[in-house]
């Protein structure tokens, strides 16, 4: 099948890649002519395990092209993917300016049967006012062209994306036609072998539930920190906790992680947009406030941890601290909503000098923290350590899991770690003579 995609950003690019892997003729379109330029030569301005070499194969094989050329794209495909970004208005609306811009360029362009799907996470009742605007461009132009808008909501996994995109738990498509549906299953039927994953529903239906399921897994995250600060309260252990409960097959193991908070590209943005949504249609949504706020609070109460530690020490002002991981998630550079970078900028802000280090996130968060004297990047993890007060581990990387612990004790200048992902045993950490504070560990 041929497709475009308008977008080639995360979700645009790991989508395209994927088809094109299945024998589909894909064409990529972005306005960034270097990003563009970039691409055709392999060079991928995200880092997700195994989707540089999809690229690099699909395009030499040349079932993946990319463009700035949007109407070249439009004209040759059946199916045009709106994969867009929606940032977050200053209200925390999803401001949906790109998607609709697209959509007025697709109804200039089209002049025969088209589906129009939408990739991007967008507010109920995108789909829409998308409809409407393409109708309304092709009356413009005096022409009358059969096309269908689908809702296409994405579920992928920074860090996983591929084999998500790939093995999928479900495929939601939203449309009430049926020629539609069947293309659509057509289309995703190689990623769905073993067993029927298609699950159709109206558009606005298909647009909630990208956002119910994102809201879902981010209660999850909120109500096990909650857990976990009541934990240390009473002196319970969360990760015990955490095994008792999940081992109910009603409630199981995924997302009651408790650390430091969610953040990324989606939950925090997309919590903000299903809260405003409510508001909008004149409902108070009481939880899903409440799961925002604790998300915020969770990243000040690690902080106020270090804080209050170095408080009868002498204050934080002028100690180094080191500081392992700066995504929001191990396996990608992503640091939107790092809860990562907050503490960090909260613990700069307080007088404390950093020495910090990401497999792959420095250059992100250099882009975003700037040019500051008391953030240090550092080559390795080790070299964080050199004259610190304490080590911070705030994303957990594989390579934190099992360091080596003599070396760590040596090179700090005091035996202090603050373990915002609970990936250490406080019982070894006590017995190799480390003061060792956890999320909720008694």
């Amino acid at each position: 099948m041929k497709l475009a995609f308008v977008g080639a950003g995360y979700v645009g690019l790991v989508a395209a890649a994927c088809f094109a892997e299945m024998g589909n003729e894909v064409i990529c379109v972005d306005v960034d002519e270097k990003k563009i330029e970039n691409l055709k030569k392999s060079i991928i301005p995200i880092f997700e395990p195994g989707l540089e070499s999809m690229v690099k194969r699909n395009y030499e094989d040349g079932r993946l092209k990319f463009t700035t050329a949007l109407e070249e794209a439009v004209r040759n495909a059946l199916v045009v993917f709106i994969a867009v970004g929606t940032p977050q208005d200053e209200n925390g609306a999803a401001d949906t300016t790109y998607v609709e811009n697209v959509a007025r360029e697709v109804g200039e362009f089209i002049e025969e049967y088209k589906i129009v799907v939408l990739k991007s996470t967008v507010p109920v009742g995108t789909c829409d006012r998308v409809k409407k605007i393409i109708q309304a461009r092709l009356a413009a132009r005096g022409l009358t062209v059969e096309f269908d808008v689908v809702s296409n909501p994405e579920f992928l996994k920074e860090g996983d994306a591929i084999n998500d995109f790939m093995k999928p738990d479900r495929v939601v498509i939203g449309t009430d036609n049926v020629r539609t549906a069947e293309l659509m299953k057509e289309l995703y039927s190689p990623f769905a072998m073993e067993r029927e994953k298609l699950i159709i529903m109206d558009n606005r239906s298909a647009e909630m539930t990208k956002y119910a399921a994102n809201a879902m897994l981010a209660t999850r995250i909120s109500f096990m920190n909650e857990i976990a600060n009541i934990c240390e309260r009473v002196g319970a252990d969360v990760s015990l906790v955490r095994r008792g409960i999940g081992s109910d097959r009603r409630i199981g193991y995924s997302f009651i992680y408790p650390g430091i908070g969610y953040g990324g590209s989606c939950f925090p943005k997309d919590m903000k947009a299903l809260i405003n949504t409510a508001k909008e249609n004149q409902w108070d949504p009481g939880l899903l406030v409440a799961v925002d706020d604790v998300n915020r609070r969770q990243r000040l109460i690690m902080a106020g941890k270090v804080i209050q530690y170095f408080e009868d020490r002498g204050g934080i002002r002028g100690k180094a601290l080191a500081v392992w991981g700066l995504a929001f998630k191990p396996n990608t550079d992503d640091v939107r909503e790092s809860p990562a970078l907050a503490i960090l900028s909260i613990l700069v802000q307080e007088g404390a000098r950093v020495q910090a280090y990401d497999p792959e996130a420095i250059p992100s968060a250099k882009r975003v923290l700037g040019e500051n004297p008391n953030v240090t990047y550092c080559d390795n993890p080790y070299d964080t350590l050199a004259g610190a007060d304490a080590l911070l581990l705030l994303t957990e990387w594989r390579l934190f899991r099992k360091p080596d612990f003599e070396r760590v004790k040596k090179l700090l200048k005091t035996p202090v770690i603050f373990d915002g992902r609970n990936q250490y045993d406080p019982v070894e950490m006590k017995h190799k003579g480390f003061v060792y504070i956890c999320v909720g560990r008694g």
